[in-house]
């Protein structure tokens, strides 16, 4: 037999009322309070500003200071020992000269940036081969970043009879001015890394006086006149 709709009607809501029932009863909770009101004292808006500052800084990360300089150590200095390497040679690979031991008593090493350069050949190293004080500098190395073939046939262009006494290294790794810290990029004019033009002064295996060119390539501090007086 079919109900009417009015009786399933209320039959429904008679069950919605049993089931409500039977849940437990609604506990009475406070109605939310209203947030304090804010106070703005214009009095206290430096201090509060204070305040503030100095929470963030104390947040914040320290960062250390980098170094003005990007290396780790400077150019080579008075009292700097002539690097103790194998690496420099004379007249043929094989002939390697190690200037910490080869340098007795008083020396003078010249840095140039070239073997033939313009500067090199024609003002820098003839300085000192003409100089009249030579003789009292002790041993006198000329070193550039080349193959020995190179410098040898530099020193007999610029020497030919050898009389100055004037010695002709090649460093073609370029590890002995490395050890100076004295190379620079020079790769847009010569492909690679050389050496700044300088001289330095040595007695006993450390240097007693460094004459290094400020641009690297020009000639003023490291000429001769300067260097030998």
């Amino acid at each position: 037999m079919t109900k009417s709709p009015d009786l399933q009607s209320s039959s429904s809501a008679q069950n919605i009322n049993n089931a409500t029932s039977l849940l437990p009863p609604t506990l009475p909770y406070p109605a939310p309070s209203e947030p304090p009101p804010l106070y703005f004292d214009p009095d206290n808006l430096q201090l509060i500003i204070i305040m503030f500052v100095r929470r963030v800084a104390t947040t914040l990360p320290r960062v250390r200071a980098a170094p003005f300089h990007s290396t780790s150590r400077n150019l080579v200095q008075k009292g700097d020992a002539i690097p103790n390497l194998d690496v420099l040679v004379e007249n043929s690979p094989g002939n390697k000269i190690n200037l910490a031991k080869e340098i007795k008593g008083k020396a003078v090493i010249v840095g140039t940036p070239a073997a033939f350069s313009p500067a090199c050949s024609s003002t820098h190293v003839p300085g000192y081969i003409n100089h009249p004080k030579l003789k009292e500098a002790g041993q006198v190395f000329v070193i550039s970043v080349n193959d020995p073939f190179v410098t040898q046939a530099w020193g007999v262009s610029l020497d030919p009879q050898g009389k100055s006494g004037v010695r002709f290294l090649g460093d073609p790794t370029g590890k002995f001015t490395e050890a100076l810290d004295l190379s620079f990029d020079s790769a847009a004019i010569f492909g690679n890394n050389r050496s700044k033009r300088y001289a330095l002064l040595v007695e006993d295996g450390k240097v007693k006086e460094a004459f290094v060119e400020p641009d690297n390539t020009g000639v003023n501090v490291s000429a001769a006149e300067k260097v030998l007086g």
